[in-house]
């Protein structure tokens, strides 16, 4: 059984939250008419971590059926944007939920943490926690060819991307919990993170 975050502790990223270095995430990538759920870096994935309560989502909040295989997850492809979240609990007690999302028509927030176009199809992006605008110190941004870049935020906590070159990008952010309380089968967790990433692909 698992029980939220005590009350109070989901407030805006400025101030419910902190950024920290990035970390290790999950991201989605097309595969034909799948996705496959990765992790670790774009260019270097690593072994699937342990995961509980992993979940891929279609459009319109259709749940799809997931298959796994050793380094990696695989779901079939709908239309629109898509999602994974998932739970990891560390050996050192750290609680990790990843949030992952492929696409960038929808304007609007579906996962707790989630970084979403401010126009369909753009370049404009806003951090939302838990349906609310946040910010964010830092965004991570990655491609298929190598090129990396670490985006600050405006005043208003967007990120705005150019992405002259053709292939996946992938963007992420990771941030901490402050005053962290979450009980999983009977034990406590206090150090509480999230990891989401937002990958899309830009045509030649």
């Amino acid at each position: 059984m698992i029980t939220g975050l005590k009350s109070g502790a989901f407030a805006l990223l400025t101030a419910g939250l902190c950024s920290f270095a990035q970390a290790d995430a999950l991201w989605l990538q097309k595969d034909g008419e799948r996705f496959k759920v990765l992790a670790g870096e774009l260019r270097s994935p690593t072994a699937m971590p342990t995961l509980r309560d992993a979940q891929p989502l279609l459009a319109g909040g259709k749940k799809a059926e997931l298959d796994s295989a050793p380094d990696h997850y695989v779901f079939a492809a709908g239309e629109g944007d898509s999602r994974f979240t998932a739970l990891r609990i560390g050996s050192d007690g750290v609680l990790t939920y990843f949030q992952a999302r492929y696409g960038r028509q929808e304007t609007k927030a579906v996962n707790d943490l989630e970084l979403v176009p401010t126009t369909s199809g753009g370049n404009t992006f806003q951090l939302y926690f838990k349906g609310r605008p946040a910010a964010a110190s830092l965004v991570n941004v990655e491609t298929a060819s190598g090129w990396r870049k670490a985006l600050t935020p405006a005043k208003g906590g967007t990120v705005t991307l150019d992405t002259p070159m053709p292939g996946l990008y992938l963007l992420e952010v990771s941030a901490r919990v402050n005053n962290a309380s979450v009980t999983i089968e009977g034990r406590k967790y206090e150090d509480v993170r999230y990891t989401a990433t937002l990958s899309f692909e830009v045509a030649p």
